[in-house]
């Protein structure tokens, strides 16, 4: 299959024998996008994108990276005019805010857990709504529908992915959940032996670079060689949750 603009970063992602290449993919578009939005481009000085991260804002996770990116006075100038945007809505909602009915059973047998109000809703919505997770969310999904786009019409990208070092748990339990969306049957009689081989065997491979690591601790094997176990920690982390524990701090350029 000759190759497209859309295909590059799939195949530049299995091509890095990364431990997953949907961490490989979802760490460049994230820095792209955390680029597009503070950084040299300086289209927070836009008003349809300020618009819109005025409307949607940012979760915890980005704000703290946006922070640790830099550019104080380009976060500074979005936050004044999310500001604005948000205390218009909270006044509306304080002012439409009607208490639930209390009643001494609920106090004494329902979970304080479970309580619920409005306000707290719409908080809850806000600490989920994120300009940066939503195009990474839209974007992300183009790469999956690619990738079995690919899969299915690429016998070398197959071979990629069977030669590859499989993928972290979080993006595996995605591609499995897309593939009954985008295989037939018979794609998917070939398609899941294929990748639980993939995985089976990557996780051990995993454990017993972390099993050397935790027996390189032992004094007797301290001039012993380290084989694979030097970075097995972070790669560890990462087959189980997905991202780069080991990664820098993504500074402005």
């Amino acid at each position: 299959m000759k190759e497209k603009l859309y295909t590059i970063p799939l195949n530049d992602a299995l091509n890095a024998h990364d431990e997953c290449p949907f961490c490989f993919i979802e760490r460049k578009l994230e820095q792209d996008t955390i680029d597009f939005v503070i950084g040299n481009s300086s289209s927070y000085m836009e008003s349809d994108i300020r618009a819109q991260t005025d409307e949607i804002g940012f979760c915890r996770e980005h704000m703290k990276k946006m922070f640790d990116y830099g550019n104080a006075l380009g976060n500074s100038l979005i936050l004044q005019t999310h500001y604005k945007k948000l205390r218009a809505e909270m006044s509306k909602k304080f002012a439409a805010y009607q208490p639930g009915k209390s009643s001494f059973l609920k106090r004494v047998t329902a979970k304080p857990e479970d309580a619920k109000s409005a306000i707290g809703e719409w908080t809850a919505e806000k600490d989920c709504s994120c300009y940066v997770c939503r195009g990474l969310k839209d974007t992300f999904e183009r790469y999956i529908s690619t990738f079995f786009g690919m899969y299915t019409k690429d016998e070398s990208f197959r071979d990629k992915i069977k030669n590859s070092k499989g993928f972290c748990l979080h993006h595996f339990g995605i591609l499995c959940d897309r593939a009954e969306h985008y295989l037939n049957d018979k794609q998917k009689a070939e398609f899941y032996p294929m990748v639980f081989a993939l995985m089976e065997e990557n996780m051990k491979r995993i454990q017993e670079d972390i099993d050397w690591l935790v027996d390189k601790y032992d004094y007797r094997n301290k001039d012993a060689d380290w084989k694979n176990s030097r970075d097995a920690l972070q790669r560890g982390m990462q087959k189980l949750r997905g991202g780069y524990p080991a990664d820098p701090v993504y500074k402005m350029k």
